[in-house]
């Protein structure tokens, strides 16, 4: 029998629940495969985001167009994520997942964690900005390397004829990403079956039951934000649903099971090209959108920062924690999610600062503990914000394309038949 490639990582995520459940010693034992999977998932990012921004821009003659589509870019990030934190927020105060939780223990667990810090809006604004090219490239930071590759770009242009070997080379190094990720790709369903084998191994299935109203509510949230929130976009933008969602099945599974956006964005750029999208628009939005489009780890945090609200609430009589106080802290964090990017941790990083932020001072050292909680279950919601956050950049690269006139109708249905 011949599986597609989504069948193949199907079963290899069943087969790592079923190691990880029965022989969670070995399953914890093989997660080194997990690694060189994801090893070489990441090697592909830079020299493909680099050469596919320079040859949409520099070789298709779109430079004019950039600082429009960047501007149009932040604008829907903007207006979606926050629809984002306002559905979260709905459903955290519906579903109640933090009354009756009683906050005791250590935080210890959290380690590096609580030494990190978000990174402010003016950080992240210079952040963009690299002072090294190549330690922007080892560190795997995207946005850094999208903002070198539309100055280069723009260089490029402005060479004329001198130019044209660069672009050639550039053209040809894309197209050799593409295959090296159809290689790795073969490697796939190992390392996602090995990722799962150490998970369940690790954690287990119990630790699902203490916490799983908050997991359930956070994938009830997600589901309706997609099918409501993606759904709206999709009919007003025109985007024919079927063969969309074909284009996206195998990275949304990937990045599922990974909890890892970056091992999607290869195959999600090569995907969203079949599927339509000019090369030049998949090139800037989607690496744009690992920083400022994240739906699901945004959603998550309004959820996670209320839950926490709620089981402080619970645990010190007289606590109380309004409305109006949730939505100054859904003001806050519009901003403070947008330094998620290149933090370890990222989203616990937010969530810890937030707490800090909006909890009394006597009661602080509750945050640390209600978010050590939160850390032992995390990974199981992380794989789903983190494909969500993949499916809303996906989207976002045909909303744009639609938005510039760009986007091939024709293609998109002939991907889906």
């Amino acid at each position: 029998m011949k599986f597609t490639l989504t069948k193949q990582i199907l079963l290899g995520v069943a087969l790592g629940i079923a190691i990880g459940y029965v022989a969670p010693e070995f399953g914890t034992q093989v997660g080194w495969l997990r690694d060189i999977f994801l090893h070489l998932i990441k090697v592909i990012i830079a020299p493909l985001v680099f050469a596919t921004v320079v040859t949409g821009i520099a070789g298709g003659g779109h430079s004019g167009s950039v600082g429009r589509l960047g501007l149009k870019s932040l604008i829907y990030f903007e207006i979606v994520t926050t629809i984002a934190l306002f559905i979260g927020l709905a459903v955290v105060n519906l579903s109640q997942p933090g009354s009756g939780v009683a906050l005791v223990g250590d935080p210890g667990t959290l380690g590096s964690v609580a030494t990190n810090h978000p990174k402010t809006l003016i950080e992240t604004v210079v952040h963009i900005f690299p002072t090294s090219i190549i330690e922007s490239m080892a560190k795997g930071d995207v946005l850094q390397i999208v903002t070198f590759s539309v100055i280069f770009a723009l260089a490029l242009r402005r060479i004329g004829d001198h130019a044209k070997p660069i672009i050639a080379w550039c053209e040809s190094l894309a197209q050799t990403m593409f295959a090296f990720t159809n290689i790795i790709m073969r490697f796939a369903p190992i390392g996602i079956g090995a990722a799962m084998a150490a998970t369940i191994g690790h954690q287990g299935l119990d630790i699902l039951k203490s916490l799983g109203l908050l997991i359930g509510s956070l994938y009830i949230a997600l589901i309706l934000f997609v099918v409501v929130v993606f759904g709206a976009v999709m009919i007003i933008a025109r985007i024919p649903l079927r063969p969309f969602l074909k284009a996206v099945r195998e990275p949304f599974t990937l990045a599922f099971v990974t909890t890892s956006s970056e091992s999607a964005l290869p195959m999600a750029m090569e995907r969203m090209e079949q599927f339509g999208v000019p090369k030049h628009i998949v090139g800037f939005v989607m690496p744009a959108g690992y920083t400022f489009n994240l739906d699901g780890t945004t959603l998550y945090l309004s959820m996670a920062s209320v839950f926490v609200m709620q089981a402080v609430a619970s645990t010190v009589p007289g606590f109380t924690f309004d409305i109006g106080q949730q939505l100054t802290m859904m003001l806050a964090l519009m901003i403070t999610s947008k330094g998620v990017a290149a933090v370890p941790r990222a989203s616990l990083v937010i969530l810890l600062a937030t707490l800090s932020t909006f909890l009394p001072e006597h009661l602080r050292h509750y945050g640390p503990i209600a978010v050590s909680m939160i850390f032992g279950v995390d990974e199981f919601m992380d794989m789903a914000r983190t494909s969500v956050n993949l499916l809303g950049n996906c989207l976002a690269t045909v909303v744009m394309a639609r938005w510039e006139g760009a986007f091939d109708d024709e293609k998109a249905r002939r991907f889906g038949s």
